[in-house]
């Protein structure tokens, strides 16, 4: 085993491993150590697209299941994943061992955001220390990152990015370049079992965008207060020459700014559809081929003119700011447009170059991604979860899809989707559908160590009696049996689970071709 000094574990040491390798953000940072020419080795289990395609087109070893040999493999650092907990295995052996371990987020702010931390900074200390735009919210995180990366490359930046999903412009889920641009996705969720602090809190920001704040993650945070709580640290952390980016249509961002006025020493942006938004939205127009909206922009400059004909001096509140179009569907889409306009030119990005990044993006897998279109039925893949993102996901599609059915098909599988707490909300999420069918809670005796189970039947049976046809199948070879043979064209089928989902998206389309 190496030694060395804490200061510079992180720079030299040659060999990674990582144990739970496919998480979204542990996978990108696999990539990304390797790409810093790390070797790189990991261990997980229940493993699935599109994480492990992009694992094994980068040749990582992956060891199916945790297990106390796996230690036996020499290595400089273990890097643990926040889903592996006291009791795993492999964990035991590393505390066992005395072996050095480290968390996802902290191995990310010393490696890749600070640029070389075995190196002093210099006068003012920006010189070794990467710009750091973090995007965080209950919703949208990904995709906003995503679209974030992209305008960053289009405006000239070659940003180093690191996001929870595969970015299809890029054809991965992370990127690494010696650039002062860094953007990444910031997780409201836990780092790991020795550090409960939110990972977002590990990224140094310059910007941070906060789209939205929900309760979510059940398992770990108590109420809404905890969150919110949370939401303000970050908050707190934007520095002076920095901007913080809210969401106000959001109306517990709104909260939490209220809470922090007075404390914040950075420069606030609010965006929205709203008229209390700083930045807005308006206008919006939703077509088969996307989205037009103009932007505005409130400002505090004083009528020059109305002074001059000595009239009573007034804030000019309705500056026309500009005008864009994106293939994106929906109005959280364009909440999350706007945001990233605001970031854009923070860092000097042109709106022509805003235009072109929302021409040629290509959104990011599994966010309302088309797996593929059979005899007129077209069969989309969400990782929608949240109550609040299936019912964006459903609305939106039926803007997109106006006149087809719309079959929704879900999988409690998420630690919070699986448990109670959301049922009432679940009711009102799927009402944009025609039809509505549910599988069994994944994993359910698991489930059970996190709070009350989520009652498919019964959810199932109040979606019917709001008016939308709904039943509950076992998994996804029963919903597959079920669909088949009531499958006709134009219909639009929506997937929606953060997992494998037994693989019924390609189920569904082989299927068709039989």
């Amino acid at each position: 085993m190496m030694s060395a000094a804490p200061s510079e574990w992180l720079q030299h040491f040659m060999h990674y491993h990582l144990i739970g390798i496919c998480g979204t953000a542990m996978a990108s940072l696999a990539g990304m150590l390797q790409a810093r020419g790390q070797k790189v080795t990991g261990s997980d289990q229940n493993v699935y697209p599109p994480m492990s395609t992009q694992l094994e087109a980068l040749g990582i070893e992956i060891m199916q299941g945790y297990k106390a040999e796996n230690c036996e493999i020499d290595r400089d650092v273990t890097v643990v994943g926040n889903t592996i907990m006291r009791g795993n295995p492999e964990l035991e052996e590393v505390l066992n061992r005395k072996m050095l371990y480290r968390s996802q987020a902290e191995t990310v702010r010393e490696v890749f955001i600070r640029k070389d931390a075995s190196q002093p900074a210099t006068a003012g200390g920006t010189e070794t220390c990467r710009r750091s735009l973090v995007i965080a919210g209950t919703h949208g995180k990904t995709t906003t990152t995503s679209l974030a990366a992209w305008m960053c490359e289009v405006g000239g930046l070659d940003p180093t990015f690191l996001v929870g999903g595969v970015v299809q412009n890029f054809g991965q889920s992370f990127r690494v370049t010696d650039s002062d641009y860094f953007v990444i996705e910031g997780d409201e969720y836990d780092t790991a079992f020795f550090d409960k602090k939110p990972k977002f809190m590990s990224y140094l920001p310059e910007m941070a965008i906060v789209n939205n704040i929900e309760f979510d993650h059940a398992d770990i945070y108590k109420d809404l207060d905890a969150i919110k709580w949370q939401f303000s640290r970050l908050m707190n952390l934007v520095p002076g020459n920095g901007r913080l980016i809210c969401g106000i249509d959001s109306p517990v961002v709104g909260e939490v700014l209220a809470s922090m006025e007075g404390k914040l020493f950075t420069t606030v942006e609010t965006f929205g559809l709203s008229e209390n938004a700083k930045w807005q939205a308006r206008d919006i127009e939703f077509t088969a081929e996307g989205t037009r909206f103009k932007v505005y922009k409130r400002t505090d400059e004083i009528n020059e003119q109305r002074t001059t004909n000595n009239e009573q001096p007034s804030t000019i509140n309705d500056r026309p700011w500009g005008v864009f179009t994106t293939k994106m569907i929906g109005e959280f889409n364009v909440r999350n447009c706007l945001a990233v306009i605001i970031a854009a030119d923070a860092w000097g990005i042109s709106q022509e170059k805003m235009q072109q990044c929302f021409d040629t993006f290509e959104s990011v897998k599994r966010r309302m991604e088309v797996r593929g279109v059979e005899r007129g039925v077209t069969i989309i893949d969400d990782f929608a979860h949240h109550p609040t993102a299936v019912d964006e996901t459903l609305k939106a599609l039926r803007q997109r899809y106006t006149n087809n059915r719309l079959i929704a098909v879900f999988e409690p599988r998420s630690r919070s989707s699986r448990l109670s707490v959301f049922e009432e909300k679940y009711k009102a999420a799927f009402a944009h559908a025609d039809q509505v069918i549910i599988a069994g809670v994944f994993n359910p005796e698991d489930a059970k160590n996190y709070g009350e189970v989520l009652d498919v039947p019964k959810l199932v049976a109040d979606i019917t009696a709001s008016g939308t046809s709904a039943q509950t199948l076992a998994d996804a070879d029963a919903i597959v049996d079920y669909l088949a043979p009531q499958m006709r064209e134009g219909d639009v089928i929506a997937v929606m689970s953060n997992g494998g989902f037994g693989a019924i998206h390609e189920k569904l389309l082989n299927s068709l071709k039989g």
